[in-house]
């Protein structure tokens, strides 16, 4: 392997070694050429989650009561943070980890008679993300925006986990 340049990429990030410790390029350095200049490699963006919780979910949501907040989570990286409604002191929202386990377009509540767009299942109770006021606490359930809940039904597959904390 000797004078030839070995490239590993990792994770997006590139390292370049030179093959059994001899310099990069020792031939064109011999010859008195001039090195060719690196590319520039591009740098993935960086996204950070939104101030809140610290989460362990990978792919799937996460959920913070306190701040009121829900993110969406792909590969470890936030991307949505949106705006939620937990549910009321007489009927919290439960906290842990759960998983999605079922979902429907167009819900409504047997035990409330209520309307639940876009309803996503994740927790034992009926509990789910799903379109409703974010003035008004929910029955235990997450409330979102239409377009929102619209988005987490559509990103959120049955198995997804699910977050939630204080």
């Amino acid at each position: 392997m000797r004078g030839k340049i070995v490239a590993i990429v990792l994770a997006g990030s590139a390292v370049v070694a030179a093959g059994c410790g001899a310099p990069a390029e020792p031939e064109a350095q011999a010859a008195g050429l001039p090195l060719a200049p690196s590319p520039e490699l591009p740098t993935p963006p960086v996204r950070h989650l939104p101030p809140g919780p610290s989460c362990s979910v990978v792919t799937g949501a996460c959920a913070s009561l306190s701040l009121r907040r829900a993110w969406l989570m792909e590969n470890g990286a936030a991307v949505r943070s949106v705006p939620m409604e937990p549910g009321g002191p007489g009927r919290p929202t439960p906290l842990g980890t759960f998983r999605v386990a079922w979902k429907d377009r167009v819900h409504r509540s047997d035990e409330y008679g209520d309307e639940m767009p876009n309803s996503v299942f994740f927790a034992p109770g009926g509990i789910a993300f799903h379109a409703g006021p974010l003035d008004r606490p929910s029955h235990g359930c997450l409330h979102l925006t239409e377009e929102d809940s619209a988005l987490f039904f559509d990103r959120l597959p049955v198995g997804a986990e699910v977050e939630v904390d204080r």
